[in-house]
């Protein structure tokens, strides 16, 4: 308890940076996938993963045109701040820099298109204003485990997925509640706002897969946050990405994650509409990351550690196979 009451302070300590900022220029093993689709019919809309712009292409680059004619010439960069390997501030880097997967894949952004790789303003985008902050032009892309899915894809453009996980329940070790299932009775579960994982549980409610005592309505900003009210005991599970869980799971060693995962999320890099010339490149840069090794060094780095048991590697220890309409 001790060591929970600790994290939960450290974690109050970093929440405010996920805070939106001023404009100023703008795991276990996978189980089966269930991909659940919400606010969009199935015939309306099927593997959104596979909906982005191939890497060529003709036209014009007036998105990356007007990156690189900035007076303050860097990439504007919408990411998370707390995730722990994914994107986050580590006490014990001197540097104070930013780091982790995510955090690897924006400086290669910015190197291909800018030639620099810390050519770069992160700007610390909560989980419910990752849209927002796109549409209204305050970053030119977020880069934060954020999932392709059905409605998204009507509201901003993804580059094609670059990292494949599913949902999944973290919940404390001594805890009775199994995983996605009739467990969860009479249970508190939290998740972010605007989150693929309210999303489920939303729907999940709805067509029985969970108890209908099941309570869901503590919704939080930032995902992280949850894990905060787990540790004070205020709800009794977490529903987010695994790959996440896994990473929250060892920032605490008294939570871990309980069942398989019970959904398929690819995460892309989010974008403006209409921005098809930097989905474009983009989506060049994703295939040079992968085959050049870059993207699974990477992988070690930071994900092997929580994600991978022993000899055996995670489902998402490969990344997913580019598709484009």
């Amino acid at each position: 308890m001790a060591t929970a009451c600790a994290l939960a302070l450290t974690v109050a300590l970093l929440l405010p940076l996920t805070q939106p900022q001023s404009h100023d220029t703008g795991a276990a093993t996978a189980g089966q996938g269930v991909t659940r689709v919400t606010h969009a019919k199935a015939e309306d809309c099927k593997n959104p993963q596979d909906q982005s712009l191939a890497p060529s292409g003709g036209g014009g680059t007036p998105a990356v045109d007007a990156i690189k004619a900035r007076k303050d010439r860097r990439l504007i960069v919408g990411v998370d701040t707390n995730s722990y390997r994914w994107g986050y501030l580590d006490p014990n880097n001197a540097s104070g820099e930013l780091e982790g997967f995510d955090i690897d894949l924006v400086h290669r952004i910015a190197e291909d298109i800018l030639g620099d790789r810390d050519a770069v303003q992160f700007k610390a985008i909560p989980t419910s204003r990752r849209i927002e902050a796109i549409q209204k032009g305050e970053v030119d892309m977020v880069v934060r485990t954020m999932t392709i899915n059905c409605s998204r894809i009507k509201e901003v453009a993804f580059s094609a997925p670059y990292f494949v996980t599913g949902q999944q329940i973290l919940a404390p070790k001594i805890s009775a509640i199994t995983g996605y299932d009739k467990s969860l009775a009479g249970k508190k579960v939290c998740s972010a706002q605007g989150s693929t994982a309210y999303d489920n549980l939303e729907e999940g409610r709805k067509n029985g897969d969970l108890p209908a005592s099941t309570d869901i309505r503590t919704t939080v900003p930032n995902q992280l946050d949850c894990l905060v009210k787990l540790q004070l005991g205020q709800v009794d599970a977490v529903v987010t990405d695994g790959a996440l869980a896994a990473s929250q799971a060892a920032q605490d060693p008294a939570v871990e994650l309980k069942g398989g995962l019970f959904t398929d999320e690819y995460y892309g890099v989010a974008m403006k509409q209409g921005s098809d010339d930097l989905v474009r490149q983009v989506n060049r840069t994703l295939e040079n990351y992968i085959e050049d090794g870059g993207w699974k060094a990477s992988y070690e780095k930071w994900l092997h550690p929580t994600m991978d048991q022993g000899d055996k590697e995670s489902a998402s220890a490969t990344p997913p196979e580019a598709r484009y309409k």
